[in-house]
Formats: structure tokens, C-alpha cells, sequence
């Protein structure tokens, strides 16, 4: 399946897609998981996953809020019904995948500059790292209540046995999180973990370490301990704005609820149950780490003085 080469921008009317691989050059964008894709990370290899019960929560939390408030606004007790008519479906999808099991994450490791797919029926996908395609796509909307737009990063990937069924032969994976830059930050924690290393990642609620401080005890007493905590300390830098936001999130939000169901079902994480991938995982001696295809470092270069000429121009700008 072929591609735009990355750096390549399509833009129509109502819709842009910007392709950022094969080859992974930078984006120019910070890493940032804003969707809490990282569930384990080391110095081998990176797991990423495309489970977010907490965000289904805040979803769905925001829309009881909703018709509560406007029962009570209104003073219509219709308003509940309509809410409970409109919530209790979504509300039962919710509870119902509460109880099955988390997908397997996609597995990237920076040493041997592979991925694992897991796949359906104990089957997994080794693919090399500079064949994986990533496009960041928008579409937007226009009605009367004005324009809508949104958006994923698609993360691609292709079956190396040439002998695959045709229902076989590509797997990809989407995570809303609204396109353009923002996709290109979340893209940025894969390529940057690759391409430089863990350390560039940002401190991030990854399941395995991050939240190691919320066992030993409920789940639910540590979430809200973390969460108060935050406001506290926002408070003591005087950074009221973000301590506000803490509490709207709460209150409109339900994060400290989407948090304790995001941590009871990822901590700890799934682990690839795979023999073979559990050795494939395993550090190898520096001598033996793969190194980028001439190619890639060619077009990493280029990009990076793309960027830096893009930002001395920005400064020249700024200073005029």
C-alpha cells in the first residue's frame, strides 16, 4: 500500500491529511501523549495501546451532566427522561467493556528498529520500523451550528508474508485525537522514542511506572488522593487556572472516576503472551543495535535543516 512520501500535505476543502511515514522525520512537534497511549516503556522497547475507557467516561459523564443541569435549570424533570432515553445505551456499551479483556498494545522496539502486531487467534506481525506509514487526517463539517472538525492519527502497517489473504495483508490503528498538530505530537512519541530515545518522552502516566504510587492501596482512595493533590499543588505555586481546571474536570468532566477505571483496568498493562517476542524483547549489546538505512538518514537531515531554517526565520520575524 503505497503512500505520499512523508512531509506531504493534501489539502481539499473540508478535509487535510498530512503524511508523516515511511520515513519517520521529524514532525517539528513536541512529544506528548495526550490520549495515554503509553502503557510500558524501557530502554528496549515502547508499548502502545489503543484502549482509552477513560475517555469514554469523560464523554459520557459530560452528557448526564448535561441533562442534569438542564433539569434543574429548567425546572423539567422531562429533561431526565430524555437523558436516561439518550445515556442508557451508550451507558450499558460502557459497563459491558468494562468486563472484557484489554486489546494487546503494539509493541516498538528501538533496538532491533522493529514492531510487533499482535493479531487475532495467538498471531503476530514482526515489521520493520521505517515501513510503518502514519498519516494525520481532519475532516471538517459545516451546519448551522457552525463549522465542526475533527480528526485521527492512522498508524499503519503491512503483513511481511507475502502468502497473507487479501483480509489480511494491512493493519492499522486510530486514535482520536483530533488531527494536525496535535496527531503529529502523539505521532512525535513514537518517532522520537525510535529515533533518539526514552528520555525525550514526556513524564507521562505510563501504567507500569507512573502509577506504581497508587498500589498497595484502593484504587479509588489513590486516584482521589493524586488527583486533590494536584489542585493543592497547583494552589501552593499560585497557579490558579490550573487548579481550576482540575476541578471543572471533575465536576463536568468526571476525570477522577475515568482515571480509577483507566488504572483498575492498566495497572498492571497487558503483556505480549508470546514466547518468542518475550526473548525478541530482550536488551541487546550496543554492537548489535540496528542502525538507520542511509535513506532515512539522508531525509532526516534534510528535515531538521528544513526546520531549523523555518525557525531562524520565525526568530528574524519576531525581532523585526
Amino acid at each position: 500500500m503505497s503512500t505520499p512520501p512523508a512531509g506531504t500535505t493534501k489539502k481539499r476543502i473540508f478535509s487535510r491529511n498530512d503524511y508523516l511515514a515511511p520515513l519517520p522525520i521529524p514532525t517539528g512537534e513536541k512529544p506528548q501523549d495526550v490520549l495515554n497511549t503509553i502503557w510500558r516503556k524501557n530502554e528496549v522497547f515502547l508499548d502502545i495501546g489503543s484502549y482509552s475507557v477513560g475517555s469514554a467516561v469523560m464523554v459520557l459523564w459530560s452528557g448526564v451532566m448535561l441533562f442534569l443541569g438542564m433539569a434543574y435549570i429548567f425546572k423539567d424533570p422531562d429533561a431526565l427522561v430524555l437523558g436516561a432515553f439518550i445515556m442508557v445505551i451508550p451507558i450499558f456499551w460502557l459497563v459491558q467493556g468494562l468486563f472484557r479483556e484489554v486489546p494487546l498494545p503494539v509493541r516498538f522496539n528501538r533496538q532491533r528498529r522493529e514492531v510487533c502486531i499482535p493479531r487475532d487467534d495467538g498471531e503476530y506481525w514482526i515489521v520493520p520500523w521505517e515501513t510503518v506509514t502514519a498519516v494525520a487526517t481532519q475532516q471538517s463539517s459545516v451546519s448551522q451550528a457552525g463549522k465542526a472538525t475533527m480528526g485521527l492519527l492512522v498508524i499503519g502497517f503491512e503483513n511481511p508474508d507475502p502468502l497473507a489473504k487479501e483480509d489480511n495483508k494491512h493493519f492499522s490503528l486510530g486514535f482520536n485525537c483530533g488531527g494536525g498538530t496535535t496527531a503529529m505530537a502523539l505521532w512525535e512519541c513514537m518517532r522520537s522514542y525510535m529515533e533518539i530515545g526514552p528520555q525525550v518522552l514526556p513524564i507521562t502516566n505510563d501504567f507500569e511506572g507512573g502509577r506504581e504510587k497508587l498500589r498497595g492501596r484502593s484504587v479509588f482512595f489513590g486516584v482521589c488522593c493524586a488527583y486533590l493533590d494536584g489542585i493543592r499543588q497547583h494552589l501552593v505555586a499560585q497557579e490558579v487556572g490550573k487548579a481550576a481546571w482540575l476541578v471543572i474536570g471533575a465536576v463536568l468532566l468526571g476525570a477522577p472516576l475515568a482515571m480509577m477505571l483507566q488504572d483498575w483496568k492498566l495497572s498492571p498493562p497487558p503483556d505480549l503472551p508470546y514466547p518468542d517476542i518475550t526473548e525478541w524483547s530482550k536488551p541487546l549489546p550496543p554492537e548489535q543495535w540496528v542502525k538507520r538505512s542511509p535513506e532515512l538518514e539522508e531525509a532526516i537531515a534534510k528535515r531538521e535543516a528544513e526546520l531549523a531554517a523555518q525557525a531562524e526565520q520565525a526568530l528574524l520575524m519576531g525581532q523585526s
